[in-house]
């Protein structure tokens, strides 16, 4: 690269139907951006995240399970986005025929783990 240049890669984005709230109080919250890929059949499991995150489906179907769904599942397809509040129980599955890969950005508060499994520390 040439000097005194700036080079900028969009690496995926997504679209919203929804209106979007993240709320960062400034604390010392980590950041951690992640690109997750699961194979067709597989699962999460059962989970909440102690922060905020936000999610772009770079590729494939995203199967989404949770109370806050009507019905309980929404799917979200290639250049959907969705913003994940904290402490909801939830579940994502990769139904379709290839893999699924995401973007995810995670808002974390200080000592706290992305995920959590013991569903007794999440809101139901």
């Amino acid at each position: 690269m040439k000097p005194n240049t700036i080079r900028v890669l969009d690496i995926v984005e997504g679209k919203n139907d929804e209106p979007i709230e993240l709320a960062v109080d400034g604390g010392a919250d980590g950041v951690t951006h992640r690109s997750i890929t699961l194979a067709p059949g597989v699962g999460t499991g059962p989970h909440c995240h102690h922060g905020q995150l936000v999610v772009v489906v770079e590729q494939g179907e995203l199967t989404h399970y949770a109370d806050a769904h009507p019905g309980g599942v929404r799917v979200y397809r290639a250049g959907d986005s969705v913003v994940e509040d904290s402490r909801y129980v939830h579940e994502t599955v990769n139904e379709g025929s290839e893999d699924l890969v995401v973007m995810v950005t995670h808002f974390t508060p200080e000592g706290m783990s992305t995920e959590e499994t013991d569903l007794a520390k999440c809101e139901q």
